[in-house]
């Protein structure tokens, strides 16, 4: 995976979590059924994120069959939680960044060191892999950001067409990237993560 000042000039297709083969965890042993529980854990999180998502693309519909106007599509990518916490943390993007950004935050400062800490190569496989799909929710999530502006001060088709393009593709890797991260750490969120 190329780094952050690479993604920042690939095409928009180029933007995917999909890239070569993603590492997988065996089955952790000594995992119990509280382990899977504790790992199932992040998926809830995972669909609040996903709700925020949905609100956008109802957005998006109600902005293309003009019972809304494009300013308010800037209005929620810049007032959703996701957009909020990505600001915080001293980036360019909006409001629709700020939860999920604290997401990964907490994911890179907390949950993957301690993670791989557990000295099993797989699970650090896993993480690193984790790491660089964040990389590309980031640069997604700052494009949604800068289309949404722009189309709030532009509200032509063309600017419309640009914001959900990169609005699809933003979901599509999100669910993607969140789908993997689920099924690779249920156990060893469980498992490793007891204390934190």
């Amino acid at each position: 995976m190329a780094n952050s000042d690479d993604l920042k000039t690939r095409d928009l297709g180029d933007l995917t979590v999909t890239f070569g083969t993603r590492p997988n965890m065996p089955r952790i042993e000594r995992a119990t059924d509280a382990d899977r529980r504790q790992g199932r854990k992040l998926a809830a999180i995972h669909r609040a994120h996903l709700m925020d998502l949905s609100r956008v693309a109802r957005l998006l519909e109600a902005v293309k069959s003009g019972h809304a106007e494009p300013k308010a599509l800037s209005d929620m990518v810049l007032s959703l939680d996701m957009a909020e916490n990505f600001r915080a943390f001293g980036t360019l993007c909006g409001q629709e960044c700020r939860v999920l950004t604290f997401h990964h935050d907490a994911e890179e400062h907390g949950m993957f060191p301690a993670l791989e800490a557990s000295g099993m190569p797989q699970l650090q496989a896993v993480v690193a892999r984790l790491r660089a799909e964040h990389e590309v929710v980031h640069e997604l999530l700052e494009r949604l950001q800068r289309a949404a502006m722009t189309l709030m001060f532009e509200p032509g088709e063309t600017e419309f067409q640009a914001a959900a393009d990169i609005f699809e593709k933003l979901t599509e890797v999100v669910k993607s990237h969140f789908g993997y991260e689920e099924s690779e750490l249920e156990e060893a969120i469980g498992v490793y993560l007891k204390g934190i």
